[in-house]
């Protein structure tokens, strides 16, 4: 157990290995796990970007989704520490994580039986302020040396690329074996059950690859980030699932909840169930119209459970209660997720999504996106398509806001009259 000066003294110690990072220049521009101003959403947005746009292009693509066997706790120290010597990191504090690391010992209990202490040489500590940036350190050099996309979340690891032919085919497996020599010569392993290969695209030829001597498993959907991604890419699946989800907390409430008063039910309902429907939605937006009933049903639901509101029609009951529609509040999730990757915390992925437009009037709104073409529906509904034309529609005012909690106060004036 720390003691509070203990823990003040790590986390001072983080703030001066993240210095030391920045400073370098060493920040793992692929990984968006315990960093800063990165999410499950922004991962799945920067990978799911080029994909989409590979596909719209009438290519077929393969994902790769690649999962790491006991990663946090295998981490070896010896060349933990070697790497970050390599990369810069102050001396008094790669000798403090040294010291830190060593000399921690373990043992079995089973039955009231003991095993012998023996040395622990590998993992980071998990629950410490320290272990997550030491793992994403010892990682950052996971990469592969080919065009395809590669892109990390904590320990999970997904490679996107494209597969028109026999030759699109051996550079993904040369990447995978980068990626198996990579893992063997730091000790770490993948867990090959796990590991599996999606095919999309209508044109796909359903190539094989292996991790090492395991042949990957095809999947036609998969949990990514806690997000159901299938191969069609409509959505549809998840859209299932969220609202799945967000019945049986609502019937939770309603079963186990006597009191039907907004003061109640609304905060509950705000909490509990809304989250469902809106986790990494910015991602996953709807594309069908079907989709989107599914999910409004559920807030239609949850209002009439509230007294006084049984009678009323649901755009009443949405006012009388303070609440946006759903579709709303996505469209407004949206314009904040712009913002981000345009003028806040997330503008060096920003770059790599969004193109500012240089021959429009600024006096309007001077931080307009240029407005790419599509073919495919999953492209026309994709973030970085979609979410363009309001943006450019936004009053200089509201884009102009000095930061994000500005900016959230101007666009909900600006959208207060909308439905």
């Amino acid at each position: 157990m720390f003691t509070w000066k203990e823990l003040c003294g790590n986390l001072k110690l983080k703030e001066k290995v993240v210095r030391d990072i920045e400073a370098n220049g060493n920040w793992d521009k692929l990984q968006h796990g315990f960093t800063k101003g990165r999410s499950c959403q922004t991962n799945l947005i920067s990978f799911f970007e080029k994909v989409t746009d590979f596909l719209d292009k009438g290519n077929a693509v393969d994902l790769i989704y690649l999962d790491f066997s006991k990663a946090f706790d295998t981490v070896p120290h010896r060349e933990l520490l070697v790497k970050l010597e390599k990369i810069g990191i102050n001396m008094k504090v790669e000798r403090w994580i040294s010291n830190w690391l060593k000399g921690r010992l373990q043992r079995v209990i089973l039955k009231g039986e003991l095993t012998g202490w023996r040395k622990v040489t590998s993992g980071v500590p998990q629950g410490s302020v320290l272990g997550p940036i030491l793992f994403n350190l010892f990682i950052a050099d996971l990469g592969t040396k080919s065009g395809s996309v590669l892109i990390k979340f904590e320990d999970d690891t997904k490679l996107g690329a494209i597969a028109n032919s026999e030759k699109d085919r051996d550079i993904i497996q040369e990447d995978l074996d980068d990626l198996v020599n990579w893992s063997d010569s730091n000790r770490m392993k993948f867990n090959s059950e796990k590991c599996k290969v999606m095919h999309l695209g209508i044109n796909n030829k359903n190539f094989s690859y292996k991790l090492g001597t395991h042949q990957l498993e095809v999947t036609e959907e998969e949990k990514d980030l806690g997000v159901l991604v299938d191969y069609r890419m409509t959505m549809s699946r998840h859209c299932d699932m969220a609202v799945k989800k967000a019945n049986t907390i609502l019937g939770c409430i309603r079963r186990g909840i006597s009191s039907r008063d907004k003061e109640v039910l609304v905060p509950l309902y705000k909490a509990l169930v809304r989250p469902h429907l809106e986790y990494c939605v910015q991602f996953w937006s709807p594309m069908f119209k079907k989709d989107e009933f599914k999910l409004d049903q559920v807030q239609r639901r949850a209002t009439r459970m509230i007294r006084g509101m049984e009678n009323l029609s649901y755009e009443r009951r949405l006012k009388e209660l303070g609440l946006f529609t759903l579709t709303k509040r996505r469209l407004r999730g949206d314009m904040i997720a712009l913002f981000k990757y345009i003028r806040g915390i997330n503008t060096r992925e920003g770059e790599e999504l969004f193109k500012l437009n240089t021959n429009v009037d600024t006096r309007t709104n001077e931080y307009k996106l240029a407005i790419r073409k599509f073919r495919l529906e999953i492209r026309q509904r994709f973030l970085t398509i979609r979410g363009v034309r309001f943006w450019n529609g936004l009053p200089r005012e509201v884009v102009g806001a000095k930061d994000l909690s500005g900016f959230k106060i101007k666009l909900d004036g600006f959208m207060k009259g909308m439905v």
